[in-house]
């Protein structure tokens, strides 16, 4: 496998090389953070919190474990893991938005961190769960992120990756383009007033429609030392990846 492993290539309408990524990638978060929620809540029809706490469930989250939830966002995968779990102390949330943090806050107790997946500001196996919320497609490095995943998680934990992929099928690309690349942004900049978060939506729909193969993330996942690696779609478009880290 050729190194670096980028979840996308350089998308030249917003930045023009790979070293302006993450910088332009934070600050556009920042800029929509206030209105993330309600985005999130109108793209997911209302269902998004009742699935990723339905996920977590299902992939094996209970109490007394402690779980890393990395890029975290305004903290929605954050808060449903403290639904399960019930002690705030036992869930992380981790990004590079100072913006999305600050939103995060309103609604969370739970301990915030600002920071990189490729740089986890933690020690070695201190976590039993790990998620990723809608956010792979954001890494600088899909190696260097999943390895550092792998060094923070106790032997036997789970990392459970949640994205949107594209179908298999050429209608379901289709309609998925039409929500996604038009439909969405639209309905954004009418509820919200916001250009940064329209330009949001856009730059998601563009991230996905860009990213690596599922298969290649399912490589990058062993490559990287995940054993039991799978993948689960729903509904054509919600990725579900999933490894555990090999017992000792």
């Amino acid at each position: 496998m050729g190194t670096p492993t980028s979840p996308h290539p350089v998308l030249k309408k917003y930045y023009t090389h790979e070293g302006e990524k993450q910088p332009f990638v934070t600050a556009l978060f920042d800029g929509a953070a206030r209105y993330y929620d309600r985005v999130c809540g109108v793209g997911s029809l209302g269902s998004g919190q009742f699935y990723r706490h339905y996920v977590l469930r299902q992939y094996g989250l209970g109490r007394g474990m402690k779980l890393l939830d990395v890029a975290t966002g305004t903290g929605l995968v954050a808060r449903a893991a403290v639904r399960i779990l019930r002690e705030p102390g036992d869930v992380v949330g981790l990004d590079p938005s100072g913006g999305m943090l600050r939103e995060a806050r309103r609604t969370l107790s739970v301990p915030l961190v600002q920071g990189m997946v490729e740089d986890l500001p933690f020690g070695d196996d201190g976590f039993d769960f790990l998620t990723m919320g809608y956010a792979l497609r954001h890494m600088a490095d899909l190696a260097v992120a999943l390895k550092e995943c792998l060094r923070v998680l106790k032997p036997g934990g789970r990392v459970l990756l949640l994205e949107i992929s594209r179908p298999r099928s050429a209608l379901g690309r289709w309609l998925t383009r039409i929500y996604f690349e038009t439909v969405l942004p639209r309905v954004t900049r009418l509820s919200t007033g916001s250009a940064q978060a329209e330009l949001l939506m856009r730059y998601y729909w563009d991230t996905i429609a860009e990213c690596v193969p599922p298969e290649t993330i399912l490589e990058v996942l062993r490559a990287s030392g995940f054993v039991g690696v799978d993948r689960r779609v729903r509904a054509g478009v919600f990725s579900e990846y999933v490894g555990v880290k090999p017992a000792r």
